[in-house]
């Protein structure tokens, strides 16, 4: 399980979130979860950016790939389906404890009035934004976040097999 603090980013990894963004990464305090080559998936991102915008996305989906597949289950109207599942207790409570975690997570690198108590995705109560939930799912590890986890596994990418645009660098995994 990743959870801050997170070493230094490098130039070399700005270079491919500049890739993956299609613009320069911002805020950015640490890769919180790598693809199976090493790439970037999702980054850890200040509460607060250089010019003092709040920001309460802490951990942001970044690999290009993860986030179309978050995308076309939002076009697919899965959203709904997987806030139904707050319906049952258990992983409501578990729903809530990932927002909290998430709170935890954002507040070792500062606390934001504006933002307080907002973690991201719609936590604690709605499914607002699987490319949030699942960049925490894939930050956090697995069984943090249930919504999350049900978004990556419905998904059709995943984080074991490389896609990644840099040539050379698609993988099945570690060691293949």
């Amino acid at each position: 399980m990743t959870t801050p603090p997170f070493a230094p980013v490098t130039d070399a990894e700005l270079a491919v979130l500049r890739a993956q963004l299609g613009r320069p990464a911002r805020g950015v305090v640490g890769v919180a979860a790598r693809c199976a080559c090493g790439n970037p998936t999702v980054v850890a991102t200040a509460p607060r950016l250089a010019d003092g915008t709040p920001f309460p996305t802490f951990y942001y989906l970044t690999h290009p790939v993860a986030t179309a597949a978050m995308s076309r289950l939002e076009a697919e109207h899965v959203m709904p389906e997987l806030a139904a599942q707050l319906d049952d207790p258990d992983v409501a409570a578990a729903y809530l404890a990932a927002h909290r975690s998430y709170l935890a997570d954002r507040a070792r690198y500062g606390e934001v009035p504006e933002i307080a108590g907002v973690s991201a995705g719609g936590m604690p109560t709605r499914v607002k934004c699987l490319h949030a939930l699942a960049g925490h799912a894939l930050a956090a590890g697995p069984g943090v976040n249930p919504i999350g986890d049900a978004a990556l596994a419905r998904a059709d990418w995943s984080p074991a097999r490389c896609v990644c645009a840099e040539p050379g660098a698609a993988t099945d995994g570690p060691g293949s």
